[in-house]
C-alpha cells in the first residue's frame, strides 16, 4: 500500500496517534521533571529555565516548541477523524451503553482531551508569556509558579486538568502500545500496568506543585 494510502487508512491514522502519542508523553514526563524542580529551590528551577531558553542559542525551545505544535496538530486531526469514521460506522446510537468491556478512561477520551487542550493554552498564558498571571516576572519561574499558584481557583483547575490528562494518558499510553505491537494477549496486562504507572506518576507528579504551595510547603 502506497505511504499516502496507508496514512488516509484508519491505521494509518492510529498509527499517526500512536507515533505523535510517543512524543507528547515524552514531553509531559520531561515537563513534570522540570516542574518538580520547585521543591528543589528557586536557584535550580530558574537554571533549568534559564537553561531552556538558552538552548542551541535560544533556537532549541523553539525547535521543540514547532515539533510539539506539529506533534498535537497530527494527533487531534487523526482522533478527529477516526471519531467521524466511528459515528458513520454507527449512525444510530445506542439505546442503552453497557460500559462492561470500556473503562471510564476510555468513555471519556474525547472531551477530556479537549479540555486538556483548553487547559494548556491557558496554561501558556498563564505561566510561560503571563498575561493572565497575577505577578509574572519574565525569567523568574519559581516566583512565577508560587505567585500562580497561591490563587486557589487556578490551583484547583490545575488540579482537575492533571486528573483528566491522566485518564487521558491511562487509555491513550495502552492504547499506544497495543498499537505499536503489544497486542498479544501474553503482553497485554503489561501494557495497562504500564499505562496505569505513567498516569498516576504524571499526575502525581503535576499536581504535587500547586498542592505544596497551597498548603505552604513551598514559599
Amino acid at each position: 500500500m502506497p505511504a499516502t494510502g496507508l496514512l488516509s487508512s484508519t491505521i494509518g491514522k492510529k498509527i499517526v496517534m500512536a507515533v505523535t502519542g510517543v512524543i507528547l508523553v515524552g514531553f509531559v514526563i520531561a515537563h513534570m521533571s522540570g516542574n518538580l524542580l520547585l521543591f528543589v529551590g528557586p536557584e535550580a528551577l530558574n537554571e533549568y529555565g534559564y537553561w531552556l531558553r538558552t538552548l542551541l542559542h535560544g533556537a532549541g525551545l523553539w525547535i521543540a516548541r514547532g515539533v510539539l505544535l506539529v506533534a498535537v496538530g497530527l494527533h487531534i486531526a487523526s482522533a478527529w477523524s477516526l471519531t467521524r469514521a466511528a459515528h458513520a460506522a454507527r449512525p444510530v446510537h445506542y439505546k442503552r451503553l453497557t460500559p462492561d468491556a470500556s473503562t471510564y478512561a476510555s468513555r471519556t477520551m474525547r472531551w477530556g482531551g479537549v479540555i486538556v487542550l483548553a487547559f494548556i493554552v491557558y496554561h501558556l498564558m498563564h505561566l510561560t508569556f503571563g498575561n493572565v498571571h497575577p505577578d509574572f516576572v519574565p525569567g523568574d519561574v519559581y516566583h512565577n509558579m508560587v505567585a500562580g499558584f497561591r490563587v486557589w481557583p487556578v490551583s484547583v483547575f490545575y488540579v482537575v486538568a492533571m486528573i483528566l490528562l491522566g485518564l487521558h494518558l491511562r487509555h491513550g499510553v495502552w492504547s499506544m502500545l497495543h498499537t505499536l505491537g503489544l497486542s498479544h494477549a501474553r503482553y497485554r496486562a503489561l501494557a495497562r500496568r504500564t499505562a496505569l504507572g505513567i498516569a498516576l506518576v504524571v499526575t502525581l507528579g503535576f499536581i504535587a506543585c500547586p498542592m505544596a504551595v497551597l498548603l505552604g510547603l513551598v514559599r
